[in-house]
């Protein structure tokens, strides 16, 4: 074994230069074994938590995202571990749900092109807050950039199915927990992952409601396929999707007789949810998309 290859490796996950992925495997090759390599990740990787500990964390009133209309819940939140297929290593994500005893229903957060910041972090946690056990699956595996052409070169590496299977297996492993109210879980996403959330619709039968914001609509022909009620927010200044792909969405939609909610905000951008880059966030459609999303997952969810 090359301690010193293996040191560096080290310092470069924990630098966030290589994502888990690649950090496993490279270990892996390294040590021998990939048993090794998870142990050596279990000892350098601080911040991942079988068992978070609980920390409070205060309703949100700026925007309207507030989940509480009353005192700030304790909430338990951290890094969890979970199985992905047979033949690959264990997925992680970003988990957030009420300290107090009991059963919430369940809500799948799917990552825009940047990764699983502190924006999707923050949009878990208030989920959290509104009464639900979340979780954000890291489709990056440890990856996070704010670069722009960082995050298009990882959206275009991403392999679209095996994103789609991911989230998959984050609606099982959530849906397992004891803190969880079944059968079905919420699946809401933004951006790249409002696309993932329309996509893993088509294909996945423990889906009780789906949310999607700006995410690029499906064809007729996958619309047909949908297996849960969809509701769509999106900008009418989106420059990346037409108006009329999202009327020809919604069209199909109702033609499969599949309940929708499609709604477009005037003068909103692309992204307008995301309140960490100012330039196109929009105050008014993220309140009243936020409040619409809400009631679509107590609707079809439970509260």
């Amino acid at each position: 074994m090359d301690r010193i290859y293996v040191m560096e490796l080290v310092r470069s996950f924990q630098l966030g230069q290589i994502g888990r992925r690649a950090f496993l495997s490279r270990a892996a090759k390294a040590l021998g074994s990939m048993a090794a390599a998870q142990l050596l990740l279990s000892a350098c990787q601080h911040e991942q938590e079988e068992n978070p500990e609980p920390v409070v964390q205060s309703p949100r009133r700026d925007d309207g995202a507030a989940a509480s209309e009353g005192a700030a819940l304790a909430l338990v939140t951290g890094m969890v571990a979970y199985p992905g297929d047979q033949d690959e290593e264990s997925l992680m994500g970003y988990l957030a749900k009420p300290q107090q005893e009991g059963a919430f229903p369940a809500v799948i957060v799917v990552q825009e092109w940047w990764g699983v910041d502190e924006h999707i972090k923050d949009v878990t946690r208030r989920f959290a807050q509104a009464g639900f056990s979340a979780l954000a699956p890291d489709l990056y595996h440890g990856v996070v950039t704010s670069e722009p052409d960082q995050a298009r070169k990882l959206v275009m590496e991403l392999d679209m199915e095996a994103a789609v299977s991911e989230i998959r297996k984050a609606v099982d492993y959530l849906l397992s927990q004891r803190f969880v109210a079944g059968p079905k879980a919420g699946l809401v996403g933004f951006c790249m992952g409002g696309r993932l959330a329309l996509q893993t619709a088509r294909s996945e039968e423990k889906l009780g409601a789906v949310v999607a914001f700006y995410g690029a609509p499906l064809s007729a022909e996958e619309t047909a396929q949908v297996k849960a009620p969809i509701m769509g927010n999106y900008g009418s200044l989106d420059q990346g999707i037409p108006l009329e792909r999202i009327q020809a969405m919604q069209a199909a939609l109702n033609q499969a007789g599949i309940e929708n909610d499609i709604k477009v905000y005037e003068g909103a951008m692309h992204a307008f949810f995301n309140d960490a880059r100012p330039s196109g966030h929009h105050p008014e459609a993220s309140k009243d998309a936020w409040g619409r999303t809400l009631s679509w997952f107590r609707k079809f969810l439970g509260k």
